[in-house]
């Protein structure tokens, strides 16, 4: 009998040395780059070998000169020093196929741009840098704040587009809330629409207040190997009403295929208000998603209010494995807590972005009358609605009854007016240096793009922009190049590139 139990332990003890959810090709790479660029940041040989595999040669051609140096020659260059104040690093582009890939990184410093090509290979030690080429170029000397804010349209005749991702530099998707979805290349315009969309779609009936249609389309970070991608959108169920559903496809010869349901946001109700939809990969590799209240008025709530009752679907943000399975370190909220919960209290969440130098996760939040939050997502934190809210009630006389034992996470800003805030940023680049780390915010209320100086968690000074040419603001990114995009949320929708003009 003792030596059964024995086996049973090691056998335990074995698999649990493994965990449950491995990180991905592409997140082995990352940390392979980070070590070199922690390394090259401080000199620390010990690092930059660690990344580097014994039979890498690194070349440049400059000036009319071909220069090589093996590894233990380039390694000999580097000498402990502080890390650089002003010193920047990025990984722009990873490109994977089997145990091969290739990488695109920037190191900027004060005086230089370089920026480096990797081919890695991965053996049975891990991922390695095989060999890299490299160019340095120097930055432009100009006053980092002479910005003048110019807009260039690229792309018009969209329905209303809610979401928008970038295959590469010049092919995107962008989901229509009241069209299709489609891929475009930016450069010749050619839009193709892809087909094999899920037929329980509720399409928008284009009335005030309507939020049904298409919303989220997010890549997955390893999307050039699986081809995967998520979709969120409103789902209708013969009588039962509508909600917001969260699906991964296949995207294949310009069709969805092998669709997956990860989520449904039971249950369905026949308000047309408030899905949420919001989507996006932490640096942890897991899918978070927003899931709205669905409520218009807070007349209609009930004795536990939807977004404080554990066990309703709505009014939450949840995070997710990528196949739909639950992560095992998620906070726990009680045994019958809907899986994959990770905060509570929400309202009508729908922007979600990553802070790239942190890995902390922001979204926006809209109030009713005023109450438009930015708010820092915590796990197991209750954003408290309705039990309190920075702006007012639709319903005058709403008072709910206290929760005994809830605490409540505060946001990290308000609005005194209503701006509707939707997708936000945190812009990372040159051509608006002085914006860096900065989060830009696009709004629906007038039409509006804000940006907002951050240091840690305190919002230090807002600022709108385009005052004089206010469009509805739906979502704001960056191309894998840094290009600035904002998409505008009209009839006639429009992908925007903002560009500075003193450039």
């Amino acid at each position: 009998m003792e030596k059964v139990v024995l086996i049973i332990c090691l056998t335990a003890s074995f698999f649990s040395a493994f965990p449950q959810n491995s990180p991905t090709e592409r997140q082995l790479i990352e940390s392979t780059i980070q070590n070199y660029f922690d390394g090259w940041a401080t000199g620390d040989s010990t690092k930059v070998s660690k990344a580097m595999h014994a039979s890498c040669h690194l070349k440049n051609y400059n000036n009319g000169k071909f220069i090589e140096f093996t590894k233990n020659q380039y390694i000999g260059l580097f000498k402990p020093h502080a890390r650089p104040a002003n010193l920047s690093t990025r990984i722009v582009s990873i490109d994977i196929t089997n145990n091969m890939g290739s990488a695109k990184i920037e190191i900027s410093t004060a005086k230089d741009l370089f920026t480096d090509y990797f081919n890695l290979m991965k053996t049975n030690e891990g991922w390695f840098i095989a060999d890299k080429v490299s160019t340095r170029t120097p930055h432009k000397i100009f006053d980092v704040n002479a910005i003048r804010l110019e807009k260039e349209t690229i792309l018009e005749g969209l329905k209303r587009p809610w979401s928008i991702v970038f295959i590469s530099e010049d092919e995107v998707l962008i989901s229509e809330k009241e069209g299709d979805l489609v891929k475009v290349n930016l450069l010749n315009k050619e839009k193709t629409k892809i087909k094999g969309f899920p037929t329980d779609l509720e399409d928008s009936l284009g009335g005030f207040g309507d939020n049904t249609g298409k919303f989220e389309v997010l890549l997955d970070p390893d999307f050039k190997t699986n081809k995967f991608i998520y979709l969120s959108y409103a789902a209708k169920a013969a009588t039962k009403g509508r909600t917001t559903k969260i699906i991964r496809a296949v995207l294949e010869n310009q069709s969805l295929q092998q669709i997956k349901v990860l989520f449904v946001a039971e249950p369905h109700t026949h308000e047309r208000v408030h899905y949420g939809g919001g989507m996006l990969f932490g640096n942890d590799g897991k899918l978070y998603f927003t899931i709205g209240e669905r409520l218009f008025t807070e007349k209609d709530e009930p004795s536990i209010p939807i977004a404080q009752n554990i066990e309703d679907k709505r009014g939450k943000i949840y995070r997710i494995n990528s196949d739909g399975t639950i992560p095992n370190d998620n906070p726990y909220f009680g045994d019958k807590a809907t899986p994959g919960l990770y905060a509570i209290g929400i309202r009508a969440a729908q922007g979600l972005t990553l802070e790239i130098n942190t890995s902390k996760i922001w979204f926006s939040e809209h109030g009713t009358h005023q109450g438009d939050e930015i708010n820092v997502l915590k796990a197991g934190g209750n954003y408290g609605w309705p039990m309190k809210t920075t702006g007012k009630y639709r319903f005058a006389e709403f008072a709910p009854k206290p929760i005994l034992g809830n605490t409540y996470t505060e946001p990290v800003w308000s609005w005194l007016q209503t701006v509707a805030p939707t997708g936000l940023h945190f812009y990372v680049g040159q051509e608006f240096a002085a914006w860096n780390h900065n989060l830009l915010v696009g709004g629906l209320s007038k039409g509006s793009l804000w940006r907002l100086t951050i240091e840690n968690e305190t919002i230090k000074s807002t600022e709108e922009l385009f005052v004089n040419d206010r469009l509805r603001i739906r979502k704001v990114v960056q191309s894998p190049m840094g290009k600035l995009y904002i998409l505008s949320d009209e009839l006639n929708g429009k992908l925007i590139r903002v560009k500075n003009g003193a450039l």
